[in-house]
């Protein structure tokens, strides 16, 4: 199947990807909050694995379709959340997908997944500025002061968590949607579908790193 070709099966794998990216945002509810209120999900994890695979408009597509059936269903914060889950989740996914679909190689990835991290912790310092007020019915002055003390270590823990989270797991799940035939090699890829001890091992690394941060930021250890 090529990707963002519309077809029966490229459907039924967007629906898959927003299934596990809803599912895994329910099972993240067991993971303490951050401040009380601030929760980790690592369903941009997902949404950028379906963002390598099919490309950034299907990361969108899904981003938006996650975020809708959450606030339908177990999200609290109504619009608002849902603004803020399409924004966090875009400005993460979006740097490293458009960077991958242009050049297809593990420096591209990492790099691109940098920048999402990044990208991400500046974006949602802004809109939490913004929007965070508003739903939590407090003066800005309350969220300015929350900003460098939690708004910028969690984004920027939770976007090293969900960076390297794809990293381990794009590659096992890209080669079992490519055995069940759901997923063809690119030109560019065909040579490079061998299994990376290195590459494993620094993003086992990345990802090691971020949760022993966010463990530390909810005062586990």
């Amino acid at each position: 199947m090529k990707k963002n070709q519309i077809t029966p099966r490229y459907i039924a794998v967007i629906a898959m990807f927003t299934a596990l990216s809803f599912i895994s945002v329910v099972i993240s509810k067991v993971i303490p909050n951050v401040a009380g209120f601030l929760s980790y999900e690592p369903k941009d994890a997902v949404i950028a694995i379906a963002g390598f695979v099919f490309g950034p408009v299907s990361s969108v597509l899904i981003s938006v379709l996650v975020s809708l059936i959450e606030m339908f269903t177990i999200s609290s914060t109504g619009i608002y959340g849902f603004i803020m889950n399409v924004i966090a989740t875009l400005a993460f996914v979006l740097p490293p997908t458009i960077m991958y679909k242009k050049k297809r190689t593990q420096g591209c990835a990492i790099a691109g997944l940098a920048i999402g991290v990044v990208c991400m912790t500046v974006v949602m310092l802004l809109w939490n500025y913004i929007i965070t007020p508003l739903y939590m019915k407090v003066d800005r002055s309350v969220v300015v002061g929350m900003m460098l003390p939690i708004f910028l270590p969690f984004n920027l823990i939770k976007g090293g968590i969900n960076a390297g989270i794809t990293l381990v797991l794009y590659k096992p799940i890209v080669n079992a949607l490519r055995g069940a035939k759901l997923v063809e090699y690119s030109d560019a890829e065909h040579s490079k579908g061998k299994f990376s001890l290195g590459f494993f091992l620094i993003s086992l690394l990345i990802l090691v790193t971020f949760v022993l941060a966010f463990l530390a930021l909810i005062d586990v250890i």
